[in-house]
């Protein structure tokens, strides 16, 4: 069991189950999450945040004084960030940028690309020159290292490595760097180099991947006789959902970038994680409409599912989650549907047994009305969901313990 903070189950229990599913997000702690990486991490470490994670605005305008900037994805993501938070410093990465999107972002104030070929790097120099003539724009070169297999061991997702749509490989690299110092590209001014090679990894392995990627940076600028100002480690702080009570180790992480800039100094190293800022702040919460013994097994079919919580089948995963017993009292005359056994499979209501959210939760005793409340849905949930099939009502969202003048804590809004 997960136990949602004491002003979400207050929240959830004041539901009407007409009023589920819903996401509700604790401010509060996110803040109180944020405070803690920050002060972990030595100064001269930038903190980004890849808005892919979870680009709510609430949570957005909660992470703003607590980073450095903002990774954005593609146009829509640059403008929603940029109208978000106002002024905020924008990063503009992810493959298969369009002519459209990146003259989008020019226009919209941001000077810093992340590149992933040279064919971008052209289209960008074209764009910079008839959009934004006479500036010029930062660019790193996103490359995509070979990883050894023992760092990329248990859960991680390889990013890079390999073969991959991601980045350049290091000729490659090597060929960009090239076309920025020959004259040809003379909008754009190299200042380092961003790799985000996984995800899924613990602070041991984040340390590795960075310092590999800082010692090739430094590398391909001796080779080019280029200044590195800038490295990009990315993100990818493992969220352990099997364990949720495990977090990644900040302190030793932070704590090795600290020798890691020491031992190059004058380099601006950055990170920009995503579901490790977020993740713990959210949760989903729905109600049990119906309790079904199945051939020896139980199944708990909620309101909602995954086209709302995409994130456990997507990664395989059991959900965890917390069971709060029923506020209110059974209304049917019939009995109410109840667990007989110790162990219950949580299903949503789609139309197909990949639908699931959580098997063999211990819920004995587990009953049509009752509350569950699923952790770590701060982050890669609501976001990354097939929100239409079967055309069901859309969660409602709740955002607790808000700072914003003119605003009451707690306040939701409609989807």
């Amino acid at each position: 069991m997960t136990p949602p903070t004491p002003e979400v189950r207050a929240r959830v229990l004041a539901l009407s189950g007409e009023e589920l599913p819903a996401y509700l997000y604790d401010l509060a702690a996110l803040r109180a999450h944020l405070g803690g990486i920050r002060a972990a991490l030595p100064p001269g470490v930038e903190l980004y945040y890849a808005a892919k994670a979870n680009p709510e605005v609430e949570i957005l305008r909660a992470l703003g004084p607590y980073v450095d900037g903002f990774e954005v994805s593609s146009g829509g993501e640059s403008a929603h960030v940029a109208g978000a938070v106002p002024g905020a410093v924008l990063a503009f990465g992810g493959p298969g940028k369009t002519p459209a999107e990146i003259a989008g972002a020019l226009r919209s104030g941001v000077r810093r690309f992340h590149v992933e070929s040279v064919h971008e790097l052209h289209l960008l120099e074209s764009l910079a020159t008839t959009v934004v003539p006479g500036t010029r724009l930062g660019v790193l070169i996103r490359v995509n290292l070979r990883v050894e297999g023992e760092a990329l061991a248990g859960n991680a997702l390889a990013m890079g490595g390999g073969p991959t749509p991601f980045g350049m490989d290091p000729a490659q690299a090597d060929h960009a760097l090239a076309l920025l110092t020959d004259g040809g590209c003379p909008h754009l001014e190299f200042r380092g180099v961003h790799a985000h090679l996984a995800s899924g990894l613990g602070a041991e392995a984040q340390l590795a991947l960075a310092r590999r990627v800082v010692e090739w940076s430094l590398a391909l600028g001796r080779r080019h006789r280029l200044p590195v100002a800038e490295v990009n480690a990315g993100g990818g702080m493992a969220v352990d959902y099997a364990r949720p009570g495990e977090r990644f180790d900040w302190a030793a992480y932070g704590a090795g970038l600290a020798r890691l800039s020491a031992a190059y100094e004058g380099l601006r190293l950055r990170i920009e994680p995503g579901r490790a800022l977020t993740a713990y702040c959210g949760w989903y919460a729905s109600e049990v409409l119906d309790v079904k013994h199945s051939h020896g097994e139980e199944f708990a079919v909620l309101r909602g599912g995954t086209h709302h919580l995409r994130t456990p089948a997507t990664k395989g995963h059991d959900q965890p989650c917390t069971v709060l017993p029923s506020p209110a009292p059974w209304p049917h005359p019939w009995p109410r549907p109840a667990a007989r056994g110790a162990r219950v499979t949580l299903a949503g209501q789609l139309c197909t047994p990949k639908d699931v959210l959580a098997r063999g939760v211990p819920a004995a005793g587990l009953r049509a009305g009752d509350r569950v409340v699923f952790a770590l849905a701060g982050a890669y949930a609501w976001n990354i969901s097939h929100h239409d099939f079967l055309m069901h009502p859309r969660p409602g969202f709740h955002f607790l313990g808000r700072e914003e003048p003119g605003r009451t804590a707690g306040e939701e809004r409609a989807n």
